[in-house]
């Protein structure tokens, strides 16, 4: 089974690709920031409130695919600004209490200024005990 989900994101179409994929119990969400639906950047400046808005267009993009947050096993952070990442880390650990995924966090240039955070997921589908049915 493959599924995708489009966001309506201004370089899906140009770019060719989806905002997630799910391949069988395997799901990819591609680099997503604090873009609101409107083209405007949401919360210049704030990476806490960037970061809590990315991750729940994140976990809309996996409930679409047919995933939850649960699912996610990692997760790549991009921020301008390392001096920020407590409250990316904050954030973070209040969206994935209990769930545990690894994190890699690494300092970049992003698309605009004011923008401090995006972030991708991999993911796979699995019971509770950690069962993936193929």
């Amino acid at each position: 089974m493959i599924v995708k989900h489009f966001a309506g994101g201004r370089f899906e179409e140009a770019g060719s690709y989806a905002r997630a994929k799910r391949v069988g119990p395997f799901v990819y969400v591609a680099g997503t920031t604090a873009i609101e639906p409107s083209g405007k950047l949401h919360a210049p400046g704030d990476t806490y409130a960037q970061t809590v808005y990315t991750l729940n267009r994140i976990h809309t993009a996996l409930r679409e695919v047919g995933a939850d947050m649960r699912h996610v096993m990692r997760v790549r952070a991009y921020l301008t600004d390392l001096s920020q990442a407590g409250a990316f880390i904050r954030a973070h650990g209040e969206a994935f209490k209990g769930i545990d995924p690894v994190l890699t966090g690494v300092q970049a240039g992003l698309t605009q200024p004011g923008m401090m955070v995006e972030i991708d997921v991999d993911a796979i589908i699995h019971d509770a005990d950690g069962k993936i049915d193929f």
